[in-house]
């Protein structure tokens, strides 16, 4: 071996050359050689192993092995072939220059750390592709997971470096740390709640990717795209992006729509203000009218013989409306409201259903729908609240009621 280490040196000595200059020719014919066979020994390496994984993909039914292949695990396990030899062979290039050698074997075992950080960063990777594609996994923070098990690799790694920086072994180094543990926790504080904080997300199962959240705090108002170790991002109804704090869907209070979307229905809670001078009790004239409401034409009549037995049973003197029992057209408008909503193809009749009088405001009195449709959908939901209002809107005169609008008056 030490023939080879000078082979060039003593041929360059024999033509005259002076002894340090053939030293350093020596060393870079030398150091050139070393870099076209680490060269063409990566290349070499690469193709095998690419031609080896890819025919091993081909053969299995998982597709774990065809994420590795995109993730670019066999190509940066194929470099650690390449750069052992250049770490074996780098003591004969530089054998005479005793500085040089120590600066190239600390930066290629620098270069072996980066490398292994790459490596374990495409194996991670691989990993957090493959169970997205899992539907167990699929609205799981997995994103915070590989990046805390990055960040503690990227930690060990930086220790391994300055250690060979400065020659102090690895364990010395990191305990010379440990008086600086404050620092590093003011560093990573956001990434240490952010942990905490997607521990316990996925814990309690409080936020889902493709879950429809409402965080007010942070303007955000859509679904779930991505959750990480810091932050959580929002692509809103607009199709803007909000990102959000991790740790804020711990310490904050927001929204999670998944448990009307899982239920099957979607509410429905909006009132109509009637003008309480328009309600009023119901004649005969006004009873005989309304029976022609197909809804309630059973309704009425039943309701008007039991109205009327009861008045007469106990000899209500009936000639001022108000006395006995009575119906009224706010009432029987509650009741035609309640029927077509019973009725309307649209709506979830397993879920609450309720037509109610609210309390009366300066207003008037409030008439309020409470339901829930079938659809979740947003563009349905909205129409289905829009048909069920536009009929509300346009039966109300059949009841003589009226609806309270606001009337500006302007002065001269």
């Amino acid at each position: 071996m030490l023939s080879i280490r000078h082979f060039i040196y003593d041929l360059l000595i024999e033509q005259g050359v002076h002894d340090k200059t053939a030293q350093y020719l020596n060393m870079l014919s030398l150091l050139v050689a070393l870099l076209i066979l680490a060269f063409i020994i990566d290349y070499i390496t690469k193709r095998i192993l690419w031609k080896f994984s890819s025919t091993i993909a081909n053969r299995t039914r998982t597709n774990f092995d065809n994420i590795l292949i995109s993730n670019k695990l066999p190509r940066n396990v194929a470099h650690i072939i390449p750069l052992i030899i250049l770490i074996e062979f780098v003591p004969d290039v530089f054998s005479d220059f005793d500085y040089f050698e120590n600066i190239v074997e600390k930066t290629l075992k620098i270069i072996a750390i980066l490398l292994t950080l790459r490596i374990i960063r495409s194996f991670f990777n691989s990993i957090k592709d493959y169970l997205k594609t899992l539907p167990r996994y699929k609205d799981k923070p997995i994103d915070s997971y590989i990046q805390v098990f990055m960040i503690f690799a990227w930690i060990l790694g930086i220790f391994a470096i300055f250690s060979i920086l400065t020659g102090v072994t690895f364990i010395k180094f990191a305990i010379s740390l440990g008086t600086a543990s404050a620092v590093i926790l003011l560093i990573f504080k956001d990434t240490i709640l952010g942990f905490v904080a997607s521990i316990q997300v996925t814990i309690n199962d409080m936020v889902r990717i493709g879950d429809w959240i409402t965080f007010e705090k942070y303007g955000a108002d859509g679904d779930v795209i991505e959750i990480n170790l810091a932050t959580v991002k929002v692509q809103n109804w607009d199709k803007t992006i909000t990102t959000i704090p991790t740790y804020a869907l711990i310490s904050d209070s927001f929204k999670n729509w998944r448990g009307m979307m899982n239920s099957g229905g979607r509410r429905i809670k909006r009132s109509v203000i009637i003008k309480a001078s328009t309600i009023k009790f119901l004649s005969d004239e006004d009873i005989e009218r309304f029976k022609n409401i197909e809804l309630i034409s059973n309704y009425i009549e039943q309701r008007s013989k039991e109205i009327k037995k009861f008045n007469t049973e106990k000899g209500v003197d009936k000639s001022i409306l108000i006395n006995g029992r009575n119906l009224t057209n706010f009432g029987v408008f509650r009741k035609y409201l309640q029927t077509y909503m019973d009725n309307h193809s649209a709506i979830n009749k397993d879920m609450t259903l309720m037509v109610r009088q609210l309390e009366p405001t300066p207003q008037g009195i409030p008439m309020e729908i409470y339901a829930f449709s079938s659809d979740i959908r947003w563009e349905n939901y909205e129409y289905i609240i829009g048909d069920v209002f536009d009929h509300v809107l346009a039966s109300v005169k059949y009841f003589d009621l009226e609806i309270y609008e606001l009337t500006l008056t302007h002065g001269n």
